[in-house]
């Protein structure tokens, strides 16, 4: 960005009369495929519509502040995981209660796997997870590897998978999209993701929110409506997301 434009988005910032608070949960160890991404889509996103940001990177040993809008975490290899599994396992009440308060969060990857009951790694090892969301994982023998195409009720979600874990959802639980091109959950099912209240989990990398415009301002709207009781979103021009978007889908499997 521009020093021009930097100064003018903070100034926007300062004289914002909305705010929200973005926690990114262990942005260093589950970081692998540039989920950061996702983070700067929203704080962008935000900004140009004048609701100021603050940032909150969380890590190891670090706690989560109580007044938190959004929290974001990314994928990571099984290392990452079990770095941060202990961590995390001290976060899960708080995160339950956030959950169930209609906090809105986004878990990529590694960090969806955890947000669910269990991840057992190819190798035998159980990863426990918070239970956020009602799921399992287990870790296949075939890398799913491609671009993906998915359907939402947010509309055409595009990304990118590279997992090798089969995540079975509860039977009452409910899917984010359904595949349309890729693996999506376990390559079985045609399901991808999960969500739970204002919870979403999904494999897909891209960065996600920055190739699908769309899905960040639902999660914008979803966080100023909890928080104020009402969200208008101006319209910004999405030329450029819009053909990162078509470039994605158009790209083979």
């Amino acid at each position: 960005m521009k020093p021009r434009e930097q100064r003018t988005e903070n100034r926007e910032q300062r004289n914002a009369k909305q705010a929200l608070t973005i926690v990114h949960l262990y942005p260093k160890e589950m970081n692998i495929y540039g989920d950061t991404g996702n983070r700067l889509a929203l704080q962008r996103r935000a900004a140009w519509r004048g609701v100021a940001i603050q940032v909150k990177l969380v890590g190891v040993g670090d706690s989560i502040p109580g007044e938190t809008d959004i929290i974001i975490g990314g994928g990571g290899q099984d290392a990452g995981q079990s770095t941060i599994q202990d961590d995390l396992l001290t976060k899960a009440e708080q995160l339950h209660t956030m959950a169930q308060n209609g906090v809105v969060m986004l878990m990529i990857c590694g960090m969806y796997q955890l947000f669910g009951r269990a991840f057992t790694t190819s190798e035998g090892t159980l990863i426990k997870g918070i239970g956020v969301l009602p799921l399992e994982t287990v870790g296949g023998e075939t890398r799913m590897i491609g671009n993906t195409v998915y359907d939402t009720p947010f509309g055409e979600l595009v990304g990118y998978e590279n997992h090798s874990g089969l995540t079975m959802l509860d039977d009452t639980a409910t899917a984010l999209a359904k595949v349309v091109q890729g693996d999506g959950n376990n390559g079985q099912d045609g399901t991808e993701g999960c969500r739970v209240n204002n919870v979403f989990g999904t494999y897909s990398h891209g960065p996600l929110l920055v190739k699908n415009p769309q899905f960040a301002d639902e999660l914008l709207r979803l966080a100023l409506e909890r928080k104020y009781g009402h969200a208008e979103l101006a319209l910004l021009d999405d030329t450029i997301e819009q053909a990162a978007h078509a470039t994605a889908k158009s790209r083979p499997r």
